[in-house]
């Protein structure tokens, strides 16, 4: 089921056979995305998803698209950009000087669902964009899923 999923998941976002073009990722798959790590959570534990996210597995990371980890103080956890764990990047603004990490955080540790709105350099097109990230907690780590607004 997953492996479909995945699948299904990888054709809309360019991968398609034949190199067919494809839609960029949407808010209903970033939500999609990080719904399916947490039952993923549930089944397999933390750890594992921990791994797995570390992996770059492709379950869960889609390029524009991937999951991340956090643990509910801000220290990244697991990311594909393997620099980012261990570190607690709060302080580090936005392109606009906006903390959004901090929104990340409190959402984590309040409604334990919900969006936060920022600004970021795309690495597709090298280009800052607005982005929007899922925030899901899942029992003491929130799983991250953004995309790029158009």
């Amino acid at each position: 089921m997953l492996i479909k999923a995945g699948l299904a998941l990888a054709c809309l976002w360019g991968a398609a056979p034949g190199g067919a073009a494809a839609a960029e990722p949407s808010e209903k798959d970033a939500v999609a995305l990080a719904e399916k790590g947490a039952r993923f959570m549930r089944l397999k534990g933390k750890e594992e998803m921990i791994r797995l996210i570390n992996a770059r597995d492709p379950e869960y990371n889609y390029g524009a698209l991937y999951l991340a980890m956090r643990d509910l103080g801000g220290i990244t956890v697991a990311h594909p950009t393997l620099a980012l764990i261990g570190k607690d990047l709060r302080d580090v603004p936005d392109a606009d000087g906006k903390l959004f990490r901090h929104e990340m955080i409190a959402i984590a540790n309040g409604p334990g669902r919900g969006w936060v709105d920022y600004k970021f350099k795309n690495p597709a097109n090298g280009k800052v964009e607005a982005k929007t990230t899922y925030v899901l907690r899942i029992g003491d780590v929130a799983l991250e899923a953004g995309v790029y607004k158009r």
